[in-house]
């Protein structure tokens, strides 16, 4: 790790090349540059998420912390650039005092010309990301609703702030649910006329999918809120009998349907980098979404 104190952003764009170029790869071959724009309690955790998914997605980090009650008016940086995580390049940013303002004059020169810009907030994202001065420099703006002290007030600041290519990870929390409950409408099933999804308190993503199945069903949905983290059960009853995937441990859930054996599917919660790997994949606009994260703010406000 390559540590700078008082420089700039230009300055760390320069060393970052001259690493390259001093490894013998001036070529960078990265993909696209991620910011992430957090404080010192999700950076950690926020920044190895993205080393790790650079291993599939070869990418600049650029991670952003601003600390605006530091005496001083300055900028440290630590660089790293490939090694055993993988091949991307990091920059980890600290900027003190009013620097803490501009933070958007900072991350300029470290913007890879020619590829996509996705920008971050794992904690405390602004009211209309893609209006944010950092927003508007990506085309895929990812936030965490999860990290918020009350995720359904910030599910509802993201539905009404929404722009396309604004995502959140409650909902890519939800892709293997939404893949399992699809395969069980595979065979012939009777209407669907009412649901009940359980999970634990204010689960954002308990939230959207009940969104998400209440207008695809044409039913009512119900979410009944427990203590056991993360979805627990969704049921959905019809005419003929119930359809339920259970989940009680976090690692596996159980597909059970009225007059068919029960099935064993692998359904473990899904770690950072699986979700950033999910969200690098495609970065045009997700249109369902969309419709599902707009459909809440309006049903709930």
């Amino acid at each position: 790790m390559i540590r700078l104190e008082d420089t700039s952003g230009g300055a760390v764009a320069a060393a970052i090349s001259a690493e390259r170029h001093r490894q013998g790869s001036p070529t960078t071959g990265m993909v696209l540059t991620m910011l992430i724009l957090t404080d010192e309690e999700y950076q950690s955790d926020a920044t190895s998420g993205a080393v790790f998914a650079a291993r599939q997605h070869p990418m600049r980090i650029v991670t952003v912390i601003p600390r605006p009650g530091r005496t001083g008016h300055a900028l440290d940086a630590e660089i790293a650039v490939g090694g055993d995580d993988g091949p991307g390049e990091l920059a980890v940013l600290r900027l003190r005092g009013e620097l803490a303002e501009h933070a958007n004059s900072v991350i300029i020169p470290l913007l890879l010309s020619d590829t996509p810009v996705v920008a971050f907030w794992p904690s405390n994202a602004p009211l209309v990301p893609a209006e944010d001065p950092i927003g508007r420099h990506a085309q895929r703006r990812i936030t965490d609703s999860a990290t918020s002290t009350d995720p359904l007030e910030a599910l509802r600041e993201r539905g009404r702030g929404y722009r396309p290519g604004d995502t959140d990870l409650a909902w890519s929390r939800l892709t293997p649910w939404r893949s399992i409950l699809a395969a069980a409408f595979d065979q012939r099933v009777e209407k669907v006329t009412g649901g009940l999804i359980v999970a634990d308190h204010d689960n954002p993503s308990a939230a959207l999918l009940g969104v998400w199945l209440a207008h695809r069903l044409k039913a009512s949905i119900e979410i009944q809120w427990s203590d056991t983290p993360g979805i627990t059960s969704v049921q959905l009853f019809t005419e003929e009998g119930e359809i339920a995937v259970t989940r009680p441990d976090g690692v596996a859930a159980t597909l059970s349907r009225t007059g068919i054996p029960d099935a064993l599917i692998s359904l473990p919660r899904r770690d950072l980098t699986t979700l950033l790997n999910e969200d690098l994949r495609r970065l045009d606009p997700d249109e369902v979404y969309g419709w599902v994260i707009t459909t809440f703010a309006g049903e709930t406000t």
